[in-house]
């Protein structure tokens, strides 16, 4: 892709994650030079579980830009690939598929506001708003990334990075004793992951651009100019195209009081994957839409397993105050609940 990181700066910075506003402060030094200290109004964001994000922007002026610091969670670095996102959001702000980035520092970035707000349950299914959504995401799907002539998917590789990164043992004894009553063995886990791998590794499932990370959080409404952006790239990577869309419909459960429930009906799915064709294809016909909907829903799996895996390595490093474990949990129970109905689901013939 090329090393396009030398367009912006990077700033020898560590913010504190107890003391963002003056960390952030040190960073509009460097990149907002004209603004003056003492008159910044700080609005802490609070959507994401990983990181901490904080909107900067002058008090006195009517018109003036948002900057938006984000400090990296705790050791995510064993998870993501920092200068790979930095790449993947210079390359999609060029085409004006992401928020402008202004500069990285040691433990996070900072970036242009997009005016609006995220997505909800609701929202998301708006008949108009759905539609934003669908389409963009065909739009990020038609990406072509420089120098990648023949993409592989990433899930196989990052979930085995993924699970390599659980502890066998919690550090916290009482989180510990805790899995072992609710949650499956490791043994468990990396049996389905093969058999996941061995099931829905096929050369015909295409495979596109992803954002990899849809949840509404990360979806903005701007109601004046009737578009929606994608933020937050760090999954950002070549993937199946089912599985960018299956975990965005997952998504619709929410975060924090997950209800499976609200998982799209196959009439919403249908409808959404119309639109989404029509902008990443063309066109479409009926047999291209079912095909489409079953692969999306085996996937789903995938997603649970990936999500579930993560949030055990968060239980362990993470200092957000958020029920990791209870999240990774669901989600298993969720894929088990549900795999035999999902992973025998037919396709049409090619």
């Amino acid at each position: 892709m090329g090393d396009d990181s030398t367009t912006i700066p990077h700033l020898s910075i560590t913010i504190d994650d107890k003391d963002i506003n003056s960390g952030a402060l040190r960073v509009l030094q460097a990149i907002r030079p004209r603004w003056d200290p003492s008159d910044v109004d700080f609005k802490l964001l609070t959507d994401g579980i990983t990181n901490k994000l904080v909107g900067c922007r002058p008090k006195d002026e009517d018109a003036a830009e948002t900057v938006l610091v984000r400090v990296y969670g705790n050791k995510t670095d064993l998870l993501i690939d920092r200068k790979a996102e930095t790449r993947n959001i210079l390359l999609l702000s060029n085409i004006g598929l992401a928020p402008n980035l202004y500069a990285t520092f040691s433990n996070g970035l900072a970036y242009q506001f997009v005016p609006g707000c995220t997505l909800t349950d609701g929202t998301v299914k708006h008949p108009d708003i759905c539609k934003l959504v669908a389409v963009r995401m065909a739009k990020l799907h038609k990406v072509q990334v420089p120098g990648e002539s023949n993409p592989q998917p990433f899930i196989w590789t990052k979930l085995r990075s993924f699970f390599n990164l659980v502890p066998d043992n919690f550090s916290d004894i009482s989180k510990n004793n805790r899995f072992r009553k609710i949650g499956p063995s490791k043994v468990k886990i990396q049996a389905e992951m093969e058999y996941l791998e061995s099931a829905l590794t096929d050369s015909t499932f295409p495979v596109v651009f992803c954002h990899n990370d849809l949840l509404l959080g990360n979806v903005v409404y701007t109601e004046e100019k009737n578009c929606v952006t994608f933020i937050d790239f760090e999954y950002a990577a070549y993937n199946y195209q089912a599985f960018d869309i299956a975990n965005h419909f997952l998504e619709f459960a929410g975060v924090e009081d997950v209800d499976y429930n609200k998982y799209p009906s196959k009439e919403f799915q249908f409808d959404w994957l119309k639109t989404y064709l029509e902008e990443y294809k063309g066109g479409y016909s009926e047999d291209d839409v079912d095909r489409l909907y079953h692969q999306v829903n085996k996937f789903v799996l995938v997603s649970h397993l990936f999500w579930g895996i993560w949030a055990l390595i968060q239980t362990e490093h993470s200092y957000i105050d958020f029920d990791f474990l209870g999240y990774a949990t669901i989600r298993f129970d969720e894929y088990f609940a549900k795999k035999e109905e999902l992973i025998s689901l037919g396709e049409l013939p090619r």
